[in-house]
């Protein structure tokens, strides 16, 4: 491909897939958002989708390219398996994706805060004094002590090292933010502080290209196939018509969760009943169930994390970096309600206990610049703006003098570097003075399925009686156990990226050992 039309591409991508995260079907709702069945492509395998900016044609590998046998199969063409992908090929074998939406990305094409780390050369260059303990620590804390204590400890202590390899490969994370829950800033982001999401999945695709890993689009694997209890393949439905079965000597599974799937949430929790979702429509939880068929079994599948900041006409995530660069929550009242950094299950608490069961995050041109995502939010009609602190409650229909009221205390709040209301002590860098100010109105929506398939931390998949199914590795949001009750914002994208890498090391070694 053309690689000035690359950027364009994503972006493309990226709308198709916030357009397609709406909607609902076997693919699922929106989450930070997750897929759906796309449009069938024909024998060239290109998928086509219209912007603002105009439309732009992406190459997939045709389909008169597929072969009957790969050495490695990834399920899954999110940030989790294109990852699995380039470490399964620089570790000599052969592997292919296939991906059941049209287009590449899945859920990680809508993250938005960054990449949670420890110990990174970034945090050294910028003076931040940061420990694995502490990245450890916090992350049980948010857990509720629940997190699988070894997949923990192995993914912080793999952090750092996941910021290098991405680096090494030209997606540099190195402008630094903080998420709730967490006490440094040790949330990475693209360098001039934009969405995580369209630039990561623009950098992976970007590889897999340059290496020769074919990707194949609208191929929705139905089923994983077995010989004496090794998983050797998986049977592919291409374009919605023409199934196959293709063979391999491992298969890895990066599917994503099944927070699109409302009748799979509504069976576990079925307290989320009509709830929004952020997640894009792809997200169905196909491959729990391909898994389970299989001998696998799942943990915390009740576990389902609701993100407190969600557009709901659109069910759009508004990125918890928004918060961390320094705005405030405040009810229909004009007043803060909360510590606007807790934890997502204690802030989104606090919003379901508002008689509107809604807030608005406020804030100024100042985390305007920091936030980048802002501009995106703008672009889709979200953002309220006014010139002054009275007009912009006029705007929202608050309180002028309570608001006013507000941000002159939280602005004295962090000139002191003390919340006496609410006890938040970081995104408090900057106040709040800088005008013109902003506001964008928020609800919670299902965001996150902490639950999935048990693996260990090879990836390797387990069954019941906990040993390792042979040939089946799975990676990202398709497992659980890791984040326990709680998710930490920036923990996901980071997940993805530690545990991909590990799925296609781990593949490609038991390849070799066959």
């Amino acid at each position: 491909m053309n690689k000035k039309v690359l950027p364009a591409l994503i972006l493309v991508l990226s709308v198709l897939l916030v357009i397609a995260g709406c909607g609902s079907g076997n693919a699922g709702n929106n989450t930070e958002n997750k897929e759906s069945a796309g449009a069938t492509v024909g024998p060239t395998a290109k998928a086509t989708a219209e912007a603002t900016s105009g439309a732009s044609t992406v190459e997939y590998t045709p389909i008169d390219q597929l072969k009957d046998k790969y050495d490695i199969i990834i399920v899954g063409a999110g940030g989790a398996g294109m990852t699995a992908a380039l470490e399964a090929k620089a570790n000599g074998k052969n592997p292919v994706i296939f991906e059941k939406m049209p287009v590449a990305g899945g859920n990680t094409t809508k993250s938005s805060s960054g990449m949670n780390a420890s110990q990174t050369k970034f945090q050294q260059e910028q003076g931040i004094k940061d420990s694995n303990d502490l990245f450890y620590e916090e992350t049980l804390k948010g857990g509720h002590g629940t997190n699988d204590k070894k997949m923990l400890r192995f993914f912080v202590d793999n952090s750092a090292s996941a910021i290098d390899w991405l680096d090494s490969i030209g997606i540099r994370l190195n402008n630094l933010t903080i998420t709730g829950g967490m006490n440094e800033k040790r949330t990475h982001r693209p360098e001039d502080g934009s969405a995580i999401g369209g630039y990561l999945v623009k950098g992976l695709v970007k590889n897999v290209r340059e290496q020769g890993i074919p990707l194949f689009v609208n191929a929705d694997v139905k089923e994983l196939t077995q010989a004496d209890g090794k998983v050797n393949g998986v049977k592919v439905l291409f374009n919605q018509t023409d199934e196959k079965t293709i063979a391999s000597d491992a298969v890895i599974v990066t599917t994503g969760g099944f927070g699109a799937n409302k009748e799979m949430i509504e069976e576990v929790r079925p307290d989320l009943k009509g709830y929004v979702t952020t997640n894009q429509a792809g997200s169905t939880g196909d491959g729990i169930k391909m898994i389970l068929s299989v001998g696998g079994t799942t943990v915390d599948m009740d576990q389902i994390q609701v993100h407190p900041t969600v557009q709901q006409e659109k069910s759009y995530l508004i990125g918890e970096a928004v918060r961390g660069e320094g705005a405030i929550l405040v009810a229909q009242d004009g007043k803060r309600f909360v510590n606007e950094l807790d934890t997502r299950d204690n802030v989104t608490a606090a919003i379901n206990a508002l008689t509107e069961k809604s807030a608005y995050l406020v804030f100024d041109s100042g985390v305007k610049s920091r936030a980048k995502a802002i501009q995106q939010y703008e672009k889709m009609g979200f953002v309220k703006t006014a010139d002054t602190i009275e007009a912009l409650a006029k705007e929202i229909n608050v309180p002028a003098d309570q608001l006013k009221a507000t941000l002159g205390t939280w602005n004295s709040s962090v000139k002191n570097k003390k919340d006496a209301e609410f006890g938040r002590t970081t995104g408090m860098d900057n106040d709040l003075s800088a005008a013109p100010y902003y506001a964008i109105k928020i609800g919670p929506g299902i965001h996150y399925t902490m639950g999935g398939v048990k693996i260990n931390t090879n990836t390797e998949v387990l069954n019941k009686e906990g040993k390792a199914i042979p040939g089946l590795f799975a990676a990202g949001e398709v497992t659980g156990g890791l984040h326990g009750q709680n998710r930490i914002g920036g923990n996901s994208v980071a997940e993805i990226i530690i545990f991909g890498r590990q799925a296609g090391i781990k593949a490609a070694e038991s390849v070799k050992a066959q």
